[in-house]
Order: C-alpha cells, then structure tokens, then sequence
C-alpha cells in the first residue's frame, strides 16, 4: 500500500466534514476535557450532517475503531470514557 492509502484515517480525523476538531484532541489525558472539545467542535460545525451529539460521537467512535489493536489499553480506556462524558455533556447519560 502508499503512504497515501495508509493514512486515509488521518485525513478523514483532520479533514472531515462532519467537524473541526482542535489539535491533538484525542491525545489529552482528560475524558472531561476530549468531550468539552468534541461537544464544543460539534456546535460549531456547520458541515455536519447529524445532530451535535451524533457528529461528536461519531467522530470518537471512529477514531477508536480506526486505531483499532495499535491504541493501547490505557488510551483506549481513556477515549471510552470520554463517550461517556460526551453522553453527560449533552444530558444523554443513561442510569
């Protein structure tokens, strides 16, 4: 395979048009602060085809699978947990 086919994650993450996201989002260490900056990107977008909600989950669900076995279990663990401060941060939280 190119580089180029190799990368295509990449430039979907970074050139998406479901959102914008800020630098690096998926590389803090905060659940709380990868939801806030999802949400926020999400609200702002004017590209995306779904509900802010469905935009900033899908975009944290996508780079999940994307990286699939390289993201190690403590990242992962990380971003799952941002799922579920994403669900609190638009009063989605389920009992």
């Amino acid at each position: 395979m190119t580089e180029k086919t190799d990368r295509w994650s990449q430039d979907v993450t970074e050139h998406s048009d479901a959102l914008d996201l800020e630098e690096d989002v998926f590389t803090l260490d905060d659940p709380a602060k990868i939801a806030a900056s999802l949400k926020r990107s999400a609200e702002h977008s004017h590209r995306r085809k779904g509900t802010p909600f469905q935009s900033a989950m899908s975009m944290l669900t996508f780079y999940i699978n994307r990286a699939g076995d390289n993201l190690p279990k403590d990242r992962r663990d990380t971003l799952e947990a941002a799922k579920d401060e994403l669900r609190k941060a638009f009063g989605r939280e389920t009992d």
